[in-house]
């Protein structure tokens, strides 16, 4: 058996609670790991699937809401769904801010997890693919010569040829080489293309350049 497609981990101090989550999901299907603590999370070794975090508000140690603002703050960027038999608005509004996919009072719908917890395991593949996305542009851009990485940021603007030749100082010929083969190694088949791969790596077009 190979890794599963996605993990649900379930952090819970309560033995019964763990048990009876971890019975629902793998209802549907779904591979579950347990943990009395966000400690343990933490000391674990998991596998890099898409996956999503069901946590207790009061755990031991460190809270459920404080154990949210380390991930946030180390950039882990697991989706988050809190449980609590002692929810109050202003911690609901707090966890929702930084990012959960859902706050459920107990006794809560099985339903209401189930699908809070599809949410937040599809809200982290999108973020995964687009992660997978974004390290693929940036090889493809190391792979440019430092000609062709100075006259990216000018084509995506929107210049000719021969406009990209006025600011280099180059030849619309010489110019036209260079953009071929800037559009080859970085995959794009149309101008719209480029211009789509530079805003996902955050490339800044040029201010004097920018169309009004």
């Amino acid at each position: 058996m190979g890794e599963p497609a996605s993990i649900v981990f379930v952090v819970d101090d309560d033995p019964s609670v763990r048990r009876a989550i971890k019975r629902l999901v793998e209802s549907v299907g779904l591979h579950v790991e347990l943990f009395g603590s966000a400690t343990e999370f933490i000391n674990s070794s998991r596998p890099d699937v898409a996956s999503c975090l069901v946590l207790d508000i009061r755990l031991p140690g460190i809270s459920g809401l404080d154990f949210q603002r380390e991930l946030v703050q180390a950039k882990n960027e697991i989706p988050m769904i809190f449980i609590t038999a002692h929810g109050d608005i202003p911690m609901t509004v707090r966890a929702m801010k930084a990012g959960a996919v859902e706050f459920l009072t107990k006794p809560f719908r099985d339903q209401d997890l189930l699908d809070a917890i599809q949410l937040g395991l599809e809200r982290d593949r999108v973020r995964r693919q687009r992660q997978a996305e974004t390290a693929m542009l940036r090889e493809r851009l190391e792979s440019l010569t430092p000609r062709e990485r100075e006259i990216l940021p000018l084509v995506v603007s929107g210049l000719l040829n021969k406009q990209v030749g006025a600011e280099i100082g180059a030849t619309e010929a010489t110019v036209k080489v260079h953009r071929s083969q800037l559009m080859r190694k970085m995959g794009a088949s149309s101008l719209a293309d480029l211009v789509r791969m530079s805003e996902k790596m955050g490339i800044a077009v040029p201010e004097t350049h920018r169309h009004s």
